[in-house]
Protein backbone atom coordinates (compact mmCIF):
# COMPACT_ATOMS: atom_id res chain seq x y z
CA UNK A 1 0.00 0.00 0.00
CA UNK A 2 1.13 3.54 -0.73
CA UNK A 3 -0.29 6.73 0.76
CA UNK A 4 0.33 10.32 -0.23
CA UNK A 5 -1.18 13.59 0.95
CA UNK A 6 -2.40 15.70 -1.94
CA UNK A 7 -3.76 18.75 -0.13
CA UNK A 8 -3.85 20.26 3.37
CA UNK A 9 -6.32 22.83 4.70
CA UNK A 10 -4.30 25.64 6.33
CA UNK A 11 -7.27 26.54 8.56
CA UNK A 12 -7.74 23.07 10.06
CA UNK A 13 -6.23 19.59 10.21
CA UNK A 14 -8.29 18.40 7.23
CA UNK A 15 -6.40 16.72 4.42
CA UNK A 16 -7.03 15.03 1.11
CA UNK A 17 -5.00 11.99 0.21
CA UNK A 18 -4.64 8.99 -2.03
CA UNK A 19 -4.18 5.35 -1.00
CA UNK A 20 -2.90 2.95 -3.66
CA UNK A 21 -3.57 -0.78 -3.30
CA UNK A 22 -3.15 -3.68 -5.70
CA UNK A 23 -6.87 -3.41 -6.53
CA UNK A 24 -6.89 0.30 -7.22
CA UNK A 25 -6.64 3.82 -5.84
CA UNK A 26 -8.72 5.17 -2.95
CA UNK A 27 -9.28 8.92 -2.68
CA UNK A 28 -9.48 10.02 0.94
CA UNK A 29 -11.43 10.96 2.94
CA UNK A 30 -14.01 8.42 1.82
CA UNK A 31 -17.17 6.74 3.05
CA UNK A 32 -17.05 2.97 2.58
CA UNK A 33 -20.35 1.28 1.70
CA UNK A 34 -20.86 -1.72 3.97
CA UNK A 35 -20.92 -5.07 2.19
CA UNK A 36 -21.19 -7.09 5.39
CA UNK A 37 -21.70 -10.57 3.91
CA UNK A 38 -20.30 -10.02 0.43
CA UNK A 39 -23.01 -7.71 -0.85
CA UNK A 40 -24.13 -4.13 -0.25
CA UNK A 41 -27.76 -4.59 0.78
CA UNK A 42 -30.49 -3.01 -1.32
CA UNK A 43 -28.12 -2.10 -4.14
CA UNK A 44 -27.68 -3.97 -7.43
CA UNK A 45 -24.05 -4.69 -8.31
CA UNK A 46 -24.32 -2.54 -11.44
CA UNK A 47 -25.70 0.38 -9.41
CA UNK A 48 -22.95 -0.03 -6.82
CA UNK A 49 -20.17 0.08 -9.38
CA UNK A 50 -21.53 2.56 -11.93
CA UNK A 51 -23.74 4.95 -9.96
CA UNK A 52 -22.52 4.91 -6.36
CA UNK A 53 -19.03 4.27 -7.72
CA UNK A 54 -17.08 3.85 -4.45
CA UNK A 55 -13.32 3.37 -4.45
CA UNK A 56 -13.58 0.80 -1.63
CA UNK A 57 -16.20 -1.23 0.24
CA UNK A 58 -16.17 -2.93 3.63
CA UNK A 59 -16.67 -6.59 4.50
CA UNK A 60 -17.13 -8.17 7.93
CA UNK A 61 -14.94 -11.01 9.15
CA UNK A 62 -17.45 -12.29 11.72
CA UNK A 63 -20.35 -12.50 9.27
CA UNK A 64 -18.31 -13.86 6.36
CA UNK A 65 -16.78 -16.50 8.62
CA UNK A 66 -20.24 -17.73 9.64
CA UNK A 67 -21.91 -17.34 6.23
CA UNK A 68 -21.04 -18.18 3.50
CA UNK A 69 -17.97 -19.49 5.46
CA UNK A 70 -14.30 -18.92 4.87
CA UNK A 71 -13.65 -22.13 2.93
CA UNK A 72 -16.29 -21.26 0.34
CA UNK A 73 -14.82 -17.79 -0.15
CA UNK A 74 -11.34 -19.25 -0.51
CA UNK A 75 -12.57 -21.84 -3.04
CA UNK A 76 -14.00 -18.97 -5.09
CA UNK A 77 -10.59 -17.28 -5.15
CA UNK A 78 -11.22 -14.72 -2.40
CA UNK A 79 -13.92 -12.20 -1.65
CA UNK A 80 -13.19 -10.08 -4.73
CA UNK A 81 -14.04 -12.95 -7.05
CA UNK A 82 -16.81 -14.30 -4.83
CA UNK A 83 -18.74 -11.02 -5.11
CA UNK A 84 -17.41 -9.94 -8.52
CA UNK A 85 -15.73 -6.79 -7.19
CA UNK A 86 -12.39 -5.72 -8.66
CA UNK A 87 -11.76 -2.65 -6.47
CA UNK A 88 -10.30 -2.46 -2.94
CA UNK A 89 -11.98 -4.12 0.04
CA UNK A 90 -11.41 -3.60 3.77
CA UNK A 91 -12.42 -6.19 6.35
CA UNK A 92 -12.86 -5.46 10.03
CA UNK A 93 -11.66 -8.09 12.49
CA UNK A 94 -15.00 -9.02 14.00
CA UNK A 95 -14.14 -7.26 17.27
CA UNK A 96 -17.19 -5.02 17.15
CA UNK A 97 -19.55 -7.89 16.35
CA UNK A 98 -18.11 -9.86 19.26
CA UNK A 99 -18.73 -6.81 21.48
CA UNK A 100 -22.33 -6.58 20.26
CA UNK A 101 -22.93 -10.22 21.24
CA UNK A 102 -22.64 -9.34 24.93
CA UNK A 103 -25.00 -12.10 26.00
CA UNK A 104 -23.46 -14.67 23.67
CA UNK A 105 -19.72 -14.38 24.23
CA UNK A 106 -16.96 -14.77 26.81
CA UNK A 107 -13.73 -12.79 26.54
CA UNK A 108 -10.46 -14.21 27.86
CA UNK A 109 -6.79 -13.50 27.29
CA UNK A 110 -6.65 -16.35 24.76
CA UNK A 111 -9.49 -14.89 22.70
CA UNK A 112 -13.28 -14.86 22.53
CA UNK A 113 -15.71 -17.77 22.64
CA UNK A 114 -19.03 -16.79 21.11
CA UNK A 115 -22.35 -18.22 20.06
CA UNK A 116 -23.48 -17.82 16.45
CA UNK A 117 -26.51 -15.60 15.99
CA UNK A 118 -27.51 -17.88 13.09
CA UNK A 119 -27.74 -21.35 14.61
CA UNK A 120 -26.44 -21.08 18.17
CA UNK A 121 -23.23 -23.02 17.45
CA UNK A 122 -20.10 -22.12 19.43
CA UNK A 123 -16.98 -20.64 17.86
CA UNK A 124 -13.69 -19.16 19.00
CA UNK A 125 -11.83 -16.10 17.71
CA UNK A 126 -8.20 -15.50 18.64
CA UNK A 127 -5.75 -12.95 17.21
CA UNK A 128 -4.12 -15.80 15.31
CA UNK A 129 -7.13 -17.40 13.65
CA UNK A 130 -8.69 -14.02 12.84
CA UNK A 131 -5.53 -13.19 10.87
CA UNK A 132 -5.83 -16.52 9.05
CA UNK A 133 -9.50 -15.89 8.29
CA UNK A 134 -8.72 -12.45 6.87
CA UNK A 135 -5.92 -13.91 4.77
CA UNK A 136 -8.43 -16.31 3.21
CA UNK A 137 -11.10 -13.65 2.74
CA UNK A 138 -8.45 -11.66 0.91
CA UNK A 139 -9.30 -8.01 1.61
CA UNK A 140 -6.75 -5.37 0.64
CA UNK A 141 -6.81 -3.84 4.14
CA UNK A 142 -7.23 -6.08 7.17
CA UNK A 143 -7.71 -5.12 10.82
CA UNK A 144 -6.12 -6.28 14.06
CA UNK A 145 -8.29 -8.25 16.46
CA UNK A 146 -9.22 -5.94 19.33
CA UNK A 147 -11.72 -5.63 22.15
CA UNK A 148 -14.25 -2.90 21.48
CA UNK A 149 -15.22 -1.56 24.91
CA UNK A 150 -18.81 -0.49 25.67
CA UNK A 151 -19.93 3.05 26.42
CA UNK A 152 -20.05 4.17 29.14
CA UNK A 153 -17.05 2.20 30.35
CA UNK A 154 -15.34 2.11 33.74
CA UNK A 155 -11.78 3.51 33.63
CA UNK A 156 -10.15 0.40 35.06
CA UNK A 157 -12.02 -1.86 32.63
CA UNK A 158 -11.02 0.39 29.74
CA UNK A 159 -7.39 0.27 30.84
CA UNK A 160 -7.34 -3.52 31.17
CA UNK A 161 -9.09 -3.88 27.83
CA UNK A 162 -6.65 -1.51 26.11
CA UNK A 163 -3.63 -3.44 27.37
CA UNK A 164 -5.18 -6.72 26.23
CA UNK A 165 -5.85 -5.19 22.80
CA UNK A 166 -2.16 -4.26 22.67
CA UNK A 167 -1.12 -7.81 23.61
CA UNK A 168 -3.50 -9.16 20.98
CA UNK A 169 -1.91 -6.79 18.46
CA UNK A 170 1.51 -8.30 19.13
CA UNK A 171 0.05 -11.75 18.57
CA UNK A 172 -1.56 -10.61 15.31
CA UNK A 173 1.74 -9.22 14.04
CA UNK A 174 3.71 -12.31 15.04
CA UNK A 175 1.23 -14.61 13.34
CA UNK A 176 1.03 -12.55 10.16
CA UNK A 177 4.79 -12.82 9.81
CA UNK A 178 4.35 -16.60 9.62
CA UNK A 179 1.24 -16.53 7.41
CA UNK A 180 1.87 -15.78 3.71
CA UNK A 181 -0.65 -14.08 1.45
CA UNK A 182 -3.31 -16.50 0.22
CA UNK A 183 -3.67 -14.76 -3.15
CA UNK A 184 -1.35 -13.02 -5.61
CA UNK A 185 -1.70 -9.51 -4.18
CA UNK A 186 -0.63 -7.73 -1.02
CA UNK A 187 -2.69 -7.10 2.11
CA UNK A 188 -2.11 -4.15 4.42
CA UNK A 189 -2.53 -4.59 8.17
CA UNK A 190 -4.01 -1.87 10.41
CA UNK A 191 -3.75 -1.90 14.23
CA UNK A 192 -6.59 -0.20 16.11
CA UNK A 193 -6.38 2.50 18.79
CA UNK A 194 -8.62 1.93 21.83
CA UNK A 195 -8.91 3.44 25.33
CA UNK A 196 -12.62 4.31 25.50
CA UNK A 197 -13.25 8.03 26.16
CA UNK A 198 -10.28 8.56 28.50
CA UNK A 199 -7.74 11.02 27.12
CA UNK A 200 -4.72 9.50 28.81
CA UNK A 201 -5.63 5.99 27.63
CA UNK A 202 -6.33 7.17 24.07
CA UNK A 203 -2.93 8.89 23.98
CA UNK A 204 -1.16 5.85 25.42
CA UNK A 205 -2.88 3.53 22.96
CA UNK A 206 -2.16 5.81 19.98
CA UNK A 207 1.53 5.87 20.89
CA UNK A 208 1.65 2.09 21.30
CA UNK A 209 -0.15 1.53 17.99
CA UNK A 210 2.08 4.00 16.14
CA UNK A 211 5.20 2.28 17.49
CA UNK A 212 4.04 -0.99 15.96
CA UNK A 213 5.21 0.44 12.64
CA UNK A 214 2.25 -0.66 10.51
CA UNK A 215 1.51 0.97 7.16
CA UNK A 216 -1.73 2.41 8.50
CA UNK A 217 -3.52 2.83 11.81
CA UNK A 218 -7.23 2.76 12.67
CA UNK A 219 -9.03 4.78 15.35
CA UNK A 220 -11.40 2.50 17.22
CA UNK A 221 -14.22 3.08 19.65
CA UNK A 222 -15.55 6.32 18.18
CA UNK A 223 -19.10 5.22 17.38
CA UNK A 224 -19.84 2.66 20.09
CA UNK A 225 -22.79 3.67 22.26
Amino acid sequence: MKFKIEALDPQSKARAGEVTTDHGVIQTPIFMPVGTMGTVKGVHQRELKEEINPDIILGNTYHLYLRPKTDIIEAAGGLHKFMNWDRPILTDSGGYQVYSLSGRRKIKEEGVKFKSHIDGSYHFFSPENVMEIQRKIGADIIMAFDECTPYPCDYNYAKRSMHMTHRWLNRCINHLEKTPYTYDYAQTFFPIVQGSTYTDLRKQSAEYIANAGAEGNAIGGLSVG
